[in-house]
This record gives structure tokens, sequence and C-alpha cells, in this order.
């Protein structure tokens, strides 16, 4: 169910910044940490993973941090009314689609789908889009957008 939930909240989190949105700090860490957090605490109390299993969740950590980096660089950044928005443009989609395929391919290889959760696989990914698209905006000298109580935090609550 939580896993339904997740991916509800990333495809409303696509449609809102294909149509463009101001860049806050918070909607672009929040929702990756608390999802990488859930996914770590349910991976940690359910599964145990120790060895073999432990270096399989590493490495599928890693590639989703590295394609999600990659997702980062495609969104364009501008400033409007004096701060960062972004907008994911059609390369954005096209990395989405081939990190699906990957996933899709790593999950196929795994022994157990419980090495895998949703949560923490979407998590990792959203994590990396925000470490490239966070220092990509460090970098125009523009502020990100003012905390108000339109940021997609403030929405699901």
């Amino acid at each position: 169910m939580f896993a339904f939930i997740a991916l509800a909240l990333v495809v409303v989190v696509v449609i809102r910044r294909f149509k463009g949105e101001p860049l806050r700090a918070r909607d672009l860490f929040g929702p990756p940490v608390v999802l990488v957090g859930i996914g770590a605490y349910g991976l940690v109390k359910d599964v145990h993973p120790v060895g073999a299993d432990l270096a399989w969740v590493l490495a599928g950590a890693v590639v989703g941090l590295l394609l999600g980096a990659l997702r980062g660089l495609t969104p364009r950044l501008f400033v409007r009314d004096g701060h960062l928005w972004q907008r994911y443009t059609v390369w954005t989609l096209l990395v989405w689609a081939a990190s699906a395929a990957v996933n899709a391919g790593l999950g196929a290889l795994t022994t157990s789908e419980e090495l895998r959760p949703m949560t923490l696989s979407i998590g990792v990914s959203l994590l990396g889009e925000a470490l490239a698209l966070g220092l990509r905006a460090r970098t125009t000298g523009a502020p990100f957008a003012p905390e108000g109580g339109s940021s997609l935090l403030d929405r699901i609550r």
C-alpha cells in the first residue's frame, strides 16, 4: 500500500515539474530523505540484509543515485519572480524511462524482491536528482524559492 502511495506522489511531482514550479530546497530534499528513511528502515527491520545481499542493496543504491544525478542534469533552471524555478524537459522523461528500465533489470536479477523496496529505490533516485539539481541551482547564484504555504509538503499535510 505504501509503495502505491509513494508512486502516486512521484507521479504528482513529475506532472508539477513538467509544468514548471518554484525550486524550494525543502521540496527538493524533503521527499527523497523521507522515502530513503522509510525504505531503509523497512529493509533493516524486515529483511536484515548481510553479506552478498547487503552488497546487492548497496550496488542498487549506487546505480539509483547515479541515474538520479543524471536526471538532475536535465531540468531547465530559470529565474522568475527573483528566485529559481525548474521545469522538466523531454530529456528528463527519457532519463526517467531509462532509469525505470535499468531498475527493472536490476529487479529481475535480484534473488529477492524484498532487497529492492520501491520506497528506497525511488528515494535514492530522487536524492541523486536533488543533489545534482541542488548543485546546479547553487552555481546560478540565484536564490531558492522562499518556503511558503504552497509547497508540496504543506499540501500533503
